[in-house]
């Protein structure tokens, strides 16, 4: 059975509105998560942690990916969880920089000027208006920069890679075999 437009139209919505759904539970769990803790060197190891984390959870969702019915769909899904998780731990950690060692910055970091500035770094903007000053800070920016490389062109291959399988997959077991049209050709 070919799937209808009508039945794609709706996936794609319900795709959209779970991804918008998940991001903004991670940056409203952002905001209102306690984050009175002091910058420490385990501050360092949670945000390592938290990096494998997100690769895990990556690499579960390009094997998701391959399997999905609509691979371009569950890729964007896969973005919207992955993304705003790596971008949130950068945040945190550069606040709770900023509330420990005060100067850390070129300016005193609120949560939402310590996202604005991961964000700057993560897009390469560095609009400039609020740079790391402390070699703490530099080293952990110098870190997300390097991080952020893999992340945009090893990641985003990847996930490139699932999509791609996922339709071939689709196709080798032929047009129509589980409820989907022909592999996406745009």
């Amino acid at each position: 059975m070919i799937r209808g437009p009508r039945r794609s139209h709706r996936e794609a919505i319900r795709s959209t509105l779970r991804s918008l759904l998940s991001s903004a539970v991670l940056v409203t769990a952002y905001y209102v998560l306690p984050l009175d803790k002091a910058f420490t060197p385990a501050t360092i190891i949670t945000l390592v942690g938290g990096i494998a984390a997100v690769a895990l959870l990556l690499s579960w969702q390009i094997r998701e990916i391959t399997r999905a019915s609509r691979p371009e769909l569950r890729a964007m899904e896969a973005l919207a969880t992955s993304a705003p998780l790596y971008l949130l731990l950068f945040a945190i950690v550069y606040y709770l920089m900023e509330r420990s060692a005060p100067g850390s910055f070129s300016e005193t970091l609120t949560r939402t000027d310590a996202l604005y500035f991961t964000v700057t770094v993560f897009s390469t903007v560095g609009f400039g208006d609020i740079t790391a000053r402390s070699e703490t800070a530099r080293s952990l920016v110098t870190g997300q920069m390097a991080v952020n490389v893999l992340l945009i062109g090893v990641a985003a291959r990847l996930l490139v890679s699932a999509v791609q399988r996922g339709r071939e997959q689709q196709g080798a077991s032929g047009p129509g075999a589980q409820g989907d049209g022909p592999p996406y050709e745009g």
